[in-house]
């Protein structure tokens, strides 16, 4: 968590709170409109129109809050509501890094090499450090970790930098900000989870 998860939920709740108890889409229908919102930004990242795709990659992120919000009012939050969020999650992450690397490639969408290292590379360091973060959670939990959040670039973190990134004509930079920052988070959660599971009472493991 840091400051970024924080300014997005204080703007998020003060724009959305209102509302949560009178929309009348199910959460569930919410989670798959941001999806479709996250793909729509995926192509405009092929297309070669990074300031569209950022704009898209933050309405996105505001189906990403009203579904939880509008579970939480109207009592619906299940099991299968969490699963689904997680999916189109992967799905819009990996469709978005997918459509920034076919458009640096197809010569489109301005992303030069920095450090060497051309920008659709970036990209695929970024998503696959991305996958990592949520994979690296997801399997320590199943181990017996209690919610595993540390780390310095959750999802939240990650769609700013890139949003940003993709608005201010440093979507190059960006790429590179997630790619280690996701990396990074893999390695403290790795961390964290032995830490944790070194001790069986920690991790919810009863003795023998």
């Amino acid at each position: 968590m840091g400051f970024a998860v924080s300014v997005a939920a204080g703007v998020a709740f003060v724009l959305g709170k209102p509302f949560e108890s009178v929309i009348p889409l199910s959460p569930n229908t919410l989670t798959l409109m941001g999806f479709a919102v996250s793909v729509a930004a995926g192509v405009a990242f092929v297309l070669g129109k990074p300031f569209e795709g950022g704009l898209l990659i933050l309405f996105s992120g505001v189906f990403d809050v009203l579904d939880g919000g509008v579970a939480r009012a109207k009592g619906r939050i299940t099991p299968f509501g969490g699963v689904l969020d997680s999916v189109c999650d992967r799905y819009s992450d990996g469709l978005m890094f997918l459509g920034i690397m076919a458009g640096a490639i197809n010569g489109r969408l301005p992303v030069p090499p920095i450090m060497g290292i051309d920008g659709w590379l970036w990209s695929g360091y970024a998503l696959i450090g991305s996958f990592l973060v949520s994979y690296t959670r997801a399997r320590a939990e199943s181990a017996g970790c209690r919610k595993l959040s540390v780390g310095i670039a959750e999802r939240t973190e990650r769609m700013l930098i890139l949003a940003f990134g993709a608005l201010s004509g440093f979507l190059g930079w960006a790429l590179v900000l997630i790619a280690v920052f996701s990396h990074i988070t893999m390695v403290q959660r790795v961390l964290r989870a032995k830490s944790i599971l070194s001790k069986p009472s920690e991790s919810g493991i009863q003795k023998p």
